[in-house]
């Protein structure tokens, strides 16, 4: 009897994988116009966490919401100010865990600037704080394993666009397909394919094919608009208002106990999100009282005309040549301000 010839069978299976794969990275890159990016899982933020004891006179660390991240342009802040930009903001969360988690490690005594998105900021939603609190109890517990995979990641997803495991995993996909609505089933809406692309800084960015497709545009809008009508509860005021700026003061003490300086700020929106935030916090209820509480200076975009009327996309992110605009001016604001040192700036 013949023995059967694996070997064959195994190249052949491989040879077939690899085609498989370079068609699949082929039509990503040539066909959707992407390229690489990284997975903002728990892993690359506690690789940037771990960066927030760089010194204070050369680094400045960012927390929030997913607008700053967008709104930020690391590039442009980093060429400005000679300042390294650590990005710890968090899409669709609270910064009120990681404000926290700073102002109790007495190793932290730099530089912060925490941006402000009402809905998120203010928010009791134990959904808010879950994205956070992960991040935070991984980075605690990373192991060398962990670290070592994460630069072995690290160096595939530089190179394969394929690899982004929140667009083109097979969970992923599955979680695309049009499931017709069924009766008390709620089904909640995905994000168009590959909108934006994430650095390694952990900054996001739209694509090209984003900024020029309005349906696509429109659909995310839609989606703004699914949960404004999901979110039926009135804002937090009174002693539940209070119950969220008292830790946020108390973290606020610590980390300018120790020499540090906290800085809030207020990143655009336009169209509906912001005619919503607007309306249902009410600057003086909310903002003006969270810098008044603390003592905290602030940066809201509405007070500075250059940065005013910017139009986003989406209704709530910046495109990546309004960001570079926007930090440009925050940046010389902050300089006016003297929340940035006249000798940490180099010149355009």
């Amino acid at each position: 009897m013949q023995t059967p010839h694996f070997s064959k069978a195994a190249i052949l299976t491989l040879v077939i994988v690899v085609i498989t794969l370079a068609s699949w990275e082929f039509f990503l890159r040539n066909k959707m116009g992407l390229s690489p990016d990284y997975d903002d899982g728990e892993s690359l933020w506690s690789d940037k966490r771990a960066m927030v004891y760089e010194p204070a006179a050369t680094t400045t660390v960012f927390i929030g919401s997913s607008r700053i991240k967008f709104d930020l342009d690391i590039v442009t802040w980093q060429a400005l100010t000679g300042k390294h930009a650590v990005q710890l903001a968090i899409e669709g969360a609270s910064p009120r865990p990681i404000l926290e988690d700073l102002a109790n490690d007495e190793n932290f005594k730099g530089n912060l600037v925490v941006d402000v998105t009402e809905d998120l900021f203010f928010s009791l939603s134990p959904s808010s704080v879950e994205e956070p609190n992960k991040n935070i109890a991984y980075y605690k517990k990373r192991t060398p394993a962990q670290r070592f995979s994460f630069q072995v990641n690290h160096a595939l997803e530089s190179q394969l666009v394929f690899l982004d495991k929140f667009n083109f995993s097979l969970n992923a996909l599955l979680d695309r397909l049009r499931i017709p609505d069924r009766h008390d089933v709620l089904t909640m809406p995905v994000f168009p394919l590959a909108c934006a692309r994430i650095t390694f800084g952990r900054q996001d960015i739209f694509t090209q094919r984003f900024l020029m497709d309005t349906s696509m545009q429109n659909e995310i809008k839609g989606i703004w608009t699914f949960f404004d009508n999901l979110d039926t509860a009135a804002p937090v005021s009174g002693d539940k208002l209070q119950a969220i700026l008292n830790p946020v003061k108390a973290s606020v003490d610590k980390i300018k106990a120790r020499g540090g300086q906290v800085i809030f700020v207020r990143t655009p929106s336009s169209g509906h999100s912001w005619q919503r935030e607007y309306k249902g916090y009410p600057r003086q209820l909310y903002w003006d009282r969270l810098l008044a509480f603390t003592g905290c200076p602030g940066i809201y975009f509405a007070d500075y005309p250059p940065i005013a009327h910017f139009t986003c996309p989406e209704w709530s992110h910046l495109a990546q040549s309004d960001a570079v605009v926007y930090t440009n001016h925050l940046v010389q604001i902050m300089r006016n301000k003297d929340l940035l040192p006249a000798a940490n700036l180099r010149s355009n």
